[in-house]
This record gives C-alpha cells, sequence and structure tokens, in this order.
C-alpha cells in the first residue's frame, strides 16, 4: 500500500517510542475486550487506571500537573493508534485532549494542581457537559442556568450526547451564569460529581454506532458547586474559553479519522487478496484494483493534510479556518473511503462481527460532533 513507510515530518524518535507503547497497550487492553465494550456500551472503568499508569493520560500537560509533558505530537500518536485499529469506545480524546487543556490553559493555580494529577493517573474521568437537548452547535443559546447562593453555585439543567457519561468523576458544564444574553453570559463551571446531591445520570444512549462509549444524558437540579470551581474564576468568560480550545479538539478528530481511513483500506486490500469469486482473488477484477487504488490515494492524501496540521499546531500556527477544514474534510474522507471499502466485502460487511461493519457505523458522527461540517465551512468561509 502506497503509506507503507509513510511517517508524518513532525514524528521523532520519542514519538516512535511512544507509539511502540500505545500498540502495546491498545493490543493488550482494548482489541480483545472490543465486542464486550460494545455490549455494555462501556469500557472498564479499570482501562482507565491502567492507561494511567502507562503514561498515556494527558500526555501533553506538563510534567508540574502529573502530565507526561508533552506535546499535541504525543496526543496525534495515541489517537492514531486508537484509529489503527477501529476504536472508537475510549474516549481519551475527549479526556486528555480536550477537558484536561481547559483546565491547563484557564484554571487557577489551584483548580490545575487539584484536577490535572488525578486525570493524569486516571483517578479521575472527565466529561465537559455541552450540548443540551435544544441546542446544538449553537452554543450561545445554553439554557442551563448556574446561580450564585452565597459561597456555591446552583445549577439547574439538562445535558446530552455527553461522552464518558457513565464514568466521569469531574464534569465541566457550559453554564449560564448572569443575565447577558448570548454568549457573554456564559461560564465553565467544574462539578465534581461523585455523590453530589442534585446531579443525576440519565439512560445510556442507543446510538448507530460507538456503541462501546459511555454517551448519556446528564442532569442538573439544585446542583450546587462551590464558587471555588468556576474554570478560571472569572463569570462571562466560557465562550471565549470554548472558541480557544475547539481548533485542537477539531484537529483531534480529523487525526482520528485519517488513521481510520487507512485502517479501513488496509482491511479491504487484505479481504480482496484473500476472497475468491469467480475462481481468483477478488483483487484481481478492475473495478476492486481501481476502488481500492483510488481509496489507498485518498487516504494517503488525508493522512499527508492531517500531518501538515499537526505540524502546524505543534509549531503554533494553527488557524480556526485550517483545523475546521481538516476536521470537516478529513471527515468526509472518512465516510466515502469506508463505504466503498466495505462494499469490498459484500454481504459480510454488513455484519457487525467485520470491523469494516463497525468503522462505517462509528463513522457517521464524525461529520456531527466537534461542530457540524456546515458548520466548519461556515467558519473557513468566514475567513475567505
Amino acid at each position: 500500500m502506497i503509506l507503507d513507510g509513510y511517517r508524518g515530518g513532525w514524528e521523532t524518535a520519542e514519538t516512535d517510542d511512544l507509539r511502540d507503547l500505545a500498540r502495546g497497550f491498545f493490543a493488550k487492553e482494548i482489541v480483545p475486550n472490543q465486542a464486550r465494550f460494545a455490549e455494555a456500551k462501556q469500557v472498564d472503568r479499570e482501562l482507565w487506571n491502567r492507561a494511567g499508569e502507562a503514561g498515556l493520560l494527558c500526555i501533553s500537560i506538563p510534567e508540574e500537573y502529573g502530565g507526561g509533558g508533552g506535546t499535541f505530537a504525543h496526543e496525534a500518536v495515541i489517537l492514531q493508534e486508537q484509529g489503527f485499529i477501529g476504536d472508537a469506545a475510549w474516549a481519551n480524546s475527549v479526556h486528555s485532549t480536550i477537558i484536561s487543556h481547559y483546565i491547563n490553559a484557564f484554571g487557577t493555580e489551584d483548580q490545575k494542581r487539584r484536577w490535572l494529577p488525578g486525570m493524569a493517573s486516571g483517578e479521575l474521568v472527565a466529561a465537559i457537559a455541552m450540548t443540551e437537548p435544544g441546542t446544538g452547535s449553537d452554543l450561545q443559546n445554553v439554557q442551563t442556568k448556574a446561580l450564585r447562593d452565597g459561597d456555591e453555585y446552583v445549577i439547574n439543567g439538562a445535558k446530552t450526547f455527553i461522552s464518558n457519561g457513565t464514568h466521569a468523576d469531574l464534569v465541566v458544564i457550559v453554564a449560564r451564569t448572569g443575565d447577558a444574553p448570548g454568549a457573554k453570559g456564559l461560564s465553565l463551571i467544574v462539578a465534581e460529581v461523585a455523590d453530589l446531591p442534585g446531579f443525576s445520570r440519565g439512560r445510556v444512549l442507543d446510538k448507530i454506532g460507538q456503541r462501546g462509549q459511555d454517551t448519556r444524558e446528564l442532569f442538573f437540579e439544585d446542583m450546587r458547586v462551590p464558587i471555588e470551581n468556576l474554570l478560571g474564576g472569572e463569570e462571562g468568560r466560557g465562550f471565549v474559553q470554548l472558541m480557544q480550545q475547539l481548533p485542537q479538539e477539531r484537529l483531534s478528530i480529523a487525526v482520528g479519522a485519517a488513521a481510520t481511513t487507512e485502517a479501513a483500506v488496509r482491511e479491504a486490500i487484505y479481504y480482496a487478496k484473500e476472497r475468491e469469486a469467480f475462481g481468483q482473488p477478488i483483487l484481481g477484477f478492475q473495478n476492486t484494483k481501481f476502488v481500492l487504488a483510488e481509496c489507498a490515494t485518498e487516504a494517503f492524501a488525508a493522512r499527508s493534510f492531517v500531518d501538515h496540521l499537526i505540524a502546524a499546531h505543534t509549531a503554533g500556527t494553527l488557524t480556526t479556518e485550517q483545523a475546521s477544514a481538516g476536521k470537516y474534510w478529513a471527515a468526509d474522507v472518512q465516510n466515502s473511503v469506508i463505504d466503498r471499502c466495505l462494499q469490498v466485502f459484500g454481504g459480510y460487511g454488513y455484519m457487525l462481527e467485520y470491523p469494516i461493519a463497525r468503522m462505517y457505523a462509528d463513522a457517521r458522527v464524525q461529520k456531527i460532533y466537534g461542530g457540524t461540517n456546515e458548520i466548519m465551512k461556515e467558519l473557513i468561509a468566514r475567513g475567505l
């Protein structure tokens, strides 16, 4: 395959060692358990602790807060290796690549020392509660309220589509802390939800794909959180904080999309070499060869494009428009290529016992979360 031997320009001997570590960890802890995770609609809680012991959590958070002291390049390696095994159950990208960076970038010194070491060890699992039943990409319309009462916030509202919803010990809540309209009234409040009165977890959502991920509804009913849990200590900064971190979130989606696309092509090539029809391997048929040649080329293009964005982000030059382009384009390629690869499998491609079927179902949401692909195009257009 044309990607054999390919190596991104941002990769180093250090990231090579990390890749070996991550690959070995996933082969032992995730690959044998994928079917069980999907049936349970969650990974094992202990997986987080074992990942922490292996040094795979919060790898780009400074060492002084318990992290690995790396960069986004290190995060990208873990995301890629997870994509190469076709896993969409373990939401480490939410925990490590997204939420820990909200706390590291905007938290007070006390907040960082309170929460980041536990996140790095796996003692604490984090979720971020943005989406509401009536509010998707339009974060300025968030209705959850956090009203000041003495030295506490009283929080009321509901959130949905929350990754890590079952295992979460920390929940970063997007809430309205004042009467200011739209974005101006939003803040991020961190709730330590273990045995917290007023906090409840709703049903585990029955998704098309990513069935091993514990995606749930969350409810807050007169839930009290200390005012010192306001992220950064200043009200009304929530929307700005979200916008500053969203490019990294979107790039992480692109990284996983490109890696899973490559994995799907490799699965299809292997199958086409082994599967026979009319007395020959189906790879011998011109249509199959041409389809897989196209898919391999698109996987190569996606990997190269995303590698360019990883290098830019590591260098601190990635723009919102570039991250948006990477997210929408890589997700589109992922869905298109996996669909064509599944066709190579014929009827077996429709069976969930085959990884290609699970990749197909898992891919669809990539065009929705992190901001829909339509919103990504709007953001790109603003910079034209």
